[in-house]
């Protein structure tokens, strides 16, 4: 049985915090770190840098244990994986996960059957650039997780984008004009 996973103290509650899953490639981590430390600059002023977890004990975490551990921190909307998908895809899209499932243990089977049913997604890849936008909106429960969604689901590579963003040169996506 695994230990139970360690406290994440953020300092900020502005900063989306970042749990490392996978440890296979270091290369496509470092990528990822910088990708995220240039969403955060330059054009973005107000961002706040990201919290990041690198901790081996994070190793394949299953995302339940992970939201329930990020979930510990009452002010979290979203937490992000670094996991193997993220590692061996060249968009480096992480997974957001949704800490509000909680919020369904409530639900009135007499008037909630239908979100009992078909519960909201609960997961969906973000791209570095998109983190700070996913966190900032989830922050301010300005959209809900499901928009987040239904934008990845538009998206010809399935993730979501901060369409504000110019990090990435025109043409640059797999597919672009064509």
């Amino acid at each position: 049985m695994r230990e139970e996973l360690p406290w994440v103290v953020r300092d900020d509650v502005w900063a989306p915090l970042v749990i490392r899953t996978d440890f296979t490639g270091d290369a496509a981590w470092r990528e990822v770190v910088a990708a995220l430390a240039r969403a955060a600059e330059g054009e973005r002023d107000g961002e706040t840098a990201v919290h990041l977890v690198e901790d081996r004990r994070w190793e394949g975490v299953p995302r339940d244990l992970a939201i329930a551990a990020a979930a510990r921190d009452e002010e979290l909307g979203v937490v992000f994986l670094a996991d193997d998908v993220t590692m061996r895809s060249p968009l480096r899209p992480l997974l957001a996960l949704d800490l509000g499932a909680d919020d369904d243990e409530d639900l009135d089977p007499v008037y909630d059957q239908e979100l009992i049913d078909s519960p909201p997604p609960r997961e969906v890849r973000v791209v570095p650039d998109a983190v700070h936008m996913v966190h900032g909106n989830m922050q301010l429960a300005n959209v809900d997780f499901a928009e987040f969604v239904e934008d990845a689901a538009a998206d010809p590579d399935g993730v979501v984008r901060d369409v504000t963003a110019a990090s990435a040169p025109a043409g640059s996506r797999a597919g672009a004009g064509d």
